[in-house]
Order: C-alpha cells, then sequence, then structure tokens
C-alpha cells in the first residue's frame, strides 16, 4: 500500500494531494456526525458531506493513477477541473449540513436554487471530463498494459459516466426515492431506504466501478474475456438496482414495515 502511495505521488502530485485532503475532510465531517444532532431528512446532516468528500478522494486518486497511462493528455487542465468542481461541490454541502439544510433539492430561495444548479453542472462537467478520459483509453494506442487490465480501465470509466449521469433521475424527481420522497435509513453510512426504491444504490455501484473493475481486472481476473463478462455482470447489477428502484422496492427491506402513509405524509413536509 505504501508503494501506491509513493508512486501515486509521483505520478499525479496534484490529485494526489486533493484527494488526500478530501481524505482528511471525510474524516472530519465523519467524527462531526458523532458529535452533532443536527439531521437532514432523518439521519445525521454530517453524512452527506462525508460520503461526498470520501467518494471524490477515490475518485481523484483513481483518475490520477489511470490519466498516467495517457501518452497524449493535458493532465494540468483535467486536475484543475476536478478540484475546482469537486471542491465546490464539498464546500457547499459541508455548509449547508453546518447550517442543518439540505444541499440537494432545496430550490427554497433563489440563491439555494441557483445553487442546486451548480452543483449539477459541476457534477456534469466532470463526468463529461471523465468520458472523453474513457474515450481515449479506447482510441489512444496504450501499450504498455495488459490487454485485460485496459479493458478493466475501459468498462470502469463507461459504467462509472453511465450510473453517474443516472443522477439526473435524483434530480428530475427531487428525490433519491421512489415511493416516499427523500426516505433514509439507519443502514450503516449509506442510508439508503428500507421501505421505498432508492436511486443511489444504482448511482453507488455505477459510479464504483471505477475502482473496482480495473482492480479486479489486474488482481484477479487477469484475463481479457473474463474482464469483459465480469465488466458486463456489475453493469447488470447495477441496472437490476435502478430497475428495481424505479418500481419502488427497497433492496433491503424492513422485516416489519410501519404504517407508510403516515411516514410518508411527514416526508412530503419538506422544510
Amino acid at each position: 500500500m505504501l508503494g501506491f502511495v509513493i508512486e501515486l505521488k509521483e505520478r499525479n502530485t496534484t490529485l494526489f494531494y486533493f484527494g488526500l485532503l478530501c481524505l482528511l475532510l471525510s474524516l472530519a465531517f465523519l467524527v462531526m456526525s458523532r458529535v452533532s444532532n443536527v439531521q437532514v431528512y432523518q439521519v445525521n446532516a454530517w453524512y452527506k458531506p462525508f460520503k461526498f468528500a470520501f467518494s471524490t478522494f477515490l475518485f481523484a486518486w483513481a483518475m490520477a493513477w489511470y490519466c498516467y497511462y495517457l501518452p497524449n493528455f493535458n493532465i494540468t487542465v483535467f486536475n484543475w477541473s476536478v478540484i475546482l468542481l469537486l471542491g465546490f461541490e464539498i464546500a457547499y454541502i459541508a455548509f449547508m449540513a453546518a447550517q442543518g439544510k439540505q444541499s440537494h433539492y432545496n430550490i427554497s430561495t433563489p440563491f439555494y436554487s441557483v445553487m442546486f444548479s451548480m452543483m449539477a453542472l459541476a457534477a456534469t462537467l466532470v463526468t463529461i471530463y471523465t468520458a472523453y478520459v474513457g474515450m481515449l483509453f479506447f482510441t489512444q494506442s496504450v501499450p504498455n498494459l495488459p490487454n485485460y487490465y485496459l479493458w478493466g480501465i475501459r468498462l470502469g470509466i463507461l459504467i462509472f459516466v453511465i450510473f453517474s449521469f443516472q443522477g439526473f433521475l435524483m434530480g428530475g424527481r427531487m428525490s433519491h426515492t421512489v415511493g416516499l420522497v427523500n426516505d433514509n435509513s439507519k443502514l450503516f453510512l449509506v442510508g439508503w431506504s428500507r421501505l421505498a426504491g432508492d436511486l443511489r444504490i444504482a448511482h453507488f455501484i455505477g459510479m464504483h466501478a471505477l475502482q473496482v473493475l480495473p482492480l479486479l481486472a489486474f488482481y484477479l481476473l487477469r484475463n481479457s474475456k473474463a474482464t469483459l463478462l465480469v465488466g458486463l455482470l456489475y453493469g447488470a447489477l447495477a441496472t437490476f438496482t435502478l430497475v428495481q428502484a424505479l418500481q419502488g422496492r427497497p433492496l433491503f427491506p424492513e422485516k416489519k414495515l410501519p404504517h407508510l402513509a403516515e411516514k410518508s405524509n411527514k416526508l412530503m413536509e419538506r422544510p
């Protein structure tokens, strides 16, 4: 692990330190979730900035590692695009958490509406840029990589991009759940609903293909056909959870459901 960290720093110092900052911030937000009782949508307000900061840490380090392989790529522009766009998202989410207010789906004032739109724009721009990187892995020659590892990177980026754009389903509905409005549970840190369909599950699984598939290809599969098959199955899993969520069914339902009508009425009352 230490060898990986040292080499990553040599490959891309800028994204290395940005990712490290996001990791430290995620730990700070996690601590805040233990000392603060402020809640948003039935869960601690600091869980959301924690999840975004930690996810950005994983994204930054993964892309720093992969982009090193591209022979013709302006890494400086990519680095600062990621830092400015995703850094803005984390900062605003944390700012709103500190006030006990939701950052997403909040259009209660013109300012909050604009900021929500700007977050959506920032995420979209990063996703489009990542899609461009993925295209380069399909079009440029990368002779020093094993073919199975190259396919792991390609499929990881492809599935990441598809399920990043799936975020528009949540934005369009102004809710991450189907059947209830922005329902959350006590399910570890993810808070996925156990009463309704949760669109965040497919979003989570699909976006982390960026790390999972290249790692599986390089360390375990070590075969192009096996990598393609596992990539297909992984994409099918993410798609299955998306379809299930759209049908309003939770992935991990509670054994005994409470009175849904009463809870739905409470959740419909947006702050």
